[in-house]
């Protein structure tokens, strides 16, 4: 098999770092945040919350917004910030748009850069995983029927879930019902050489190990990836190198690329209740009824 060079290998740095820092790409992204406050606001008001720990440390926590009705299927959410930013709180809006559904929603915190390593990160948001498939139970939720899904490096965390062996561990990949993967970083390597990496401190052998376009999934549930269309193109292209991959290993995931969209307002799809990426997720759960 012929190798080539990556994608990214000629780019000067001004546009390597236009193409793999999102922030870069769309100054405007606080605004986008700030826009989604009111309904962020008034789900975290309307709905009931449970906060517990899933590990020692403080950012291995997660916000549980349990179904009126007990034994709902479960969704698990992994917020984006390349793996440096961003908290759970402001995500409530997730668990507002499937309450309707009669879902119990996991908004989930991990461990983030600088403080911690892209290892360390993966480890939390496996654990995270471990701990909603032995508890949610306790919390109206049926562990047999989750779905997932994450925005950037969100996504790219719910890959390393898809990636991971859980038959080893004794957990049946077959309670992960489908998964839905929004304008993910697959392959970490590019970022090595943005100014992100000041606070990521990737190396290229963590970069490797964590490079999900590489590796084989192990879960076989339907999956759904969404980039937009307003997102630097090589940013986009890892949309469809993770499908690839998929592909390669027999599943058809289906591939969105929704027009006008970047990365940030992408997220403002959770709010659209006849948009593709909620009826996506709300297929995914649907199927498991």
């Amino acid at each position: 098999m012929e190798h080539y060079p990556p994608i990214w290998s000629d780019l000067s740095v001004v546009e390597h770092e236009f193409q793999y820092n999102p922030q870069k790409a769309c100054p405007q992204f606080e605004s986008y945040r700030q826009g989604r406050e009111p309904a962020n606001e008034a789900a975290a008001g309307s709905l009931d919350r449970v906060t517990v720990a899933y590990g020692d440390h403080p950012l291995r926590a997660l916000d549980i917004y349990p179904a009126p009705k007990s034994f709902s299927p479960v969704h698990v959410y992994y917020h984006g910030g390349y793996w440096r930013a961003q908290d759970k709180a402001n995500f409530a809006f997730v668990a507002g748009a499937l309450a309707p559904l009669g879902v119990t929603s996991v908004i989930v915190n991990y461990e983030l850069c600088p403080d911690a390593t892209l290892d360390d990160v993966v480890d939390s948001a496996l654990e995270a995983m471990r701990w909603v498939y032995a508890n949610v139970s306790q919390h109206g939720g049926d562990p047999a029927r989750i779905t997932l899904s994450g925005h950037s490096a969100g996504a790219h965390l719910v890959a390393e879930i898809i990636a991971h062996d859980w038959e080893a561990e004794g957990f049946s990949s077959g309670t992960i019902r489908g998964a839905t993967l929004i304008s993910g970083i697959y392959d970490p390597t590019p970022a090595i050489w943005t100014s992100v990496n000041a606070d990521l401190r990737l190396t290229e052998e963590i970069a490797r190990r964590h490079n999900v376009e590489a590796r084989r999934p192990r879960l076989t549930c339907p999956i759904a990836l969404f980039a937009g269309g307003a997102e630097p193109w090589q940013w986009i292209d890892q949309t469809f190198r993770y499908s690839h991959c998929l592909r390669r290993y027999g599943l058809d995931p289906a591939v969105h690329v929704l027009p006008g969209i970047n990365h940030f307002n992408i997220l403002n799809t959770y709010l659209d209740t006849d948009g593709l990426v909620l009826r996506a997720i709300r297929s995914q759960i649907e199927a498991t009824s």
